[in-house]
């Protein structure tokens, strides 16, 4: 029963292109409808302005009695003219009421009038129509001259509800007629127009879970051609998301192997020491060994967290304050090697940014300058704004990088050759992916006095305030 309702559901609730395409062809009838019957309401309203037909019959009966000289016969001519076009009117069905006629002679006795007139004489001035109100209902009388007779004529006059009722009644059996050959063709052409696109999603729907390939799909179509494009473009991504992640995860358990394998080492090192000295010396190692996975870890947990597609909120902080904290974290380690560390940025800078990763890209920076500079040396640390963006530079005098392992120093785990100082080569690789995730990028160059290393990070931001 369920599966039944929800087969009902999707055939008569889910929206699908079909009904879609039907509803706009329903739609479009709707207001080639509504357009003509304004039209033809505007065209009644210019008529019944000059009130050309009544004009046209009126004089056409006129010059009919013109040749007319008996009473009788004139009055016959009338009634039966009457009679006809009352006969005519209830038989077309669409216009109210009846055409009353009245006929006089030259001495203005009457000589006929219809019977709904009674003893009520119709108004008029010769040349015009003239509204009057007969049996509660307004008419427009017309009156024709000739040598011997006058001839009056009233007709109902049309409100402007009778004027789109008739219109409507009149256009609506056409448009219903020309539907179903206009709705036959449209519902033809998207079923078998959404073939192709049927076809590709049963190609999809049939292929492994873990299938990252190519679609291989022909789109003879122009219009399908660019989801196909888009499906392979993000298939492709896919694999290289997927080929980075094991390579990552394989690297990541490369790094964690040695400080492991030290551990455990240290470990029974410590627990079979028989001297002071012994213990000491495995307890250092272990210690060390505790502290480089443990910090290896925390990178990892933190670049893992810049690839994550969930972000904070970005908050309103003062970045320049912001960056004098972090390096009073670093101060104590450069002041123990003899590092002078220089900032250059303005007392206030309020800028609207996701904290985390701006945090990531300072600290960072900081601690690589600090790990390859020599003891002595100078790590310089440069913050401003500059048209609606951050400005973020790190530059040192340290051994440098070389030009030709600069476009590699970003790549994960990646550590140059020569290198003696301790790391992962984690770091560069948060500083590049936090600057993407901010929107910005960064770039290296020389460092001070044509010596060391600098980074430069340009972050646009959605808005800036220096203070002063």
């Amino acid at each position: 029963m369920s599966q039944l309702l929800k087969r009902v559901h999707a055939v008569v609730v889910e929206p699908t292109l079909v009904r879609r395409s039907i509803s706009s062809v329903l739609l479009a009838f709707f207001l080639v409808w509504a357009v003509l019957l304004g039209y033809q309401y505007f065209q009644a309203k210019q008529t019944m302005a000059n009130n050309s037909g009544l004009q046209y019959f009126g004089n056409a009966v006129t010059v009919a009695l013109s040749d007319v000289d008996d009473r009788a016969q004139a009055g016959s001519v009338v009634a039966a003219t009457a009679t006809w076009t009352n006969i005519r009117r209830r038989e077309f069905g669409r216009l109210p009421g009846s055409v009353l006629f009245e006929l006089l002679d030259r001495d203005k006795q009457r000589i006929y009038a219809s019977a709904a007139l009674g003893r009520q004489i119709l108004n008029s001035i010769p040349g015009q129509l003239v509204e009057q109100a007969l049996q509660g209902q307004p008419y427009l009388v017309y009156q024709g001259d000739t040598a011997r007779w006058t001839l009056r004529i009233a007709e109902p006059k049309r409100s402007d509800a009778d004027l789109l009722a008739y219109n409507s009644r009149f256009l609506l059996p056409y448009l219903l007629l020309a539907l179903p050959f206009v709705l036959l063709p449209v519902w033809l052409s998207v079923r078998y127009g959404l073939r192709p696109l049927q076809q590709l999603a049963a190609r999809i729907a049939r292929r492994d879970a873990n299938d990252l390939n190519p679609v291989d799909f022909e789109a003879r179509h122009r219009e399908l051609k660019p989801l196909v494009n888009a499906l392979d473009a993000m298939l492709m991504q896919l694999r290289q998301n997927a080929a980075r992640e094991r390579a990552f995860v394989q690297d990541a358990a490369h790094e964690l192997r040695t400080p492991m394998a030290v551990i455990v080492a240290q470990a029974h090192a410590l627990s079979g020491a028989s001297n002071r000295l012994d213990r000491e010396s495995a307890q250092a190692h272990l210690e060390h060994a505790i502290a480089r996975a443990s910090h290896l870890t925390q990178q990892l947990l933190e670049l893992a967290s810049l690839d994550d597609a969930q972000r904070p909120a970005p908050k309103w902080i003062d970045a320049a304050q912001l960056v004098r904290q972090i390096i009073a974290q670093a101060a104590p380690n450069a002041f123990a090697r003899g590092i002078d560390m220089a900032l250059e940025a303005p007392d206030s800078l309020m800028t609207r940014i996701d904290v985390p990763a701006l945090q990531s890209i300072l600290e960072n920076l900081l601690n690589n300058a600090l790990r390859y500079v020599n003891d002595g040396g100078q790590v310089a640390v440069a913050l401003n704004g500059n048209g609606g963006g951050l400005a973020l530079s790190v530059e040192d005098d340290g051994p440098g990088i070389a030009a030709a392992e600069r476009p590699l120093v970003f790549e994960r785990f990646y550590r140059g050759a020569g290198q003696q100082a301790p790391g992962s080569g984690l770091g560069l690789a948060i500083v590049k992916q936090a600057a993407l995730r901010l929107g910005g990028s960064v770039a290296i160059s020389g460092g001070l006095k044509g010596r060391g290393v600098g980074f430069h990070v340009s972050l646009p931001l959605a808005a800036t305030k220096n203070g002063s």
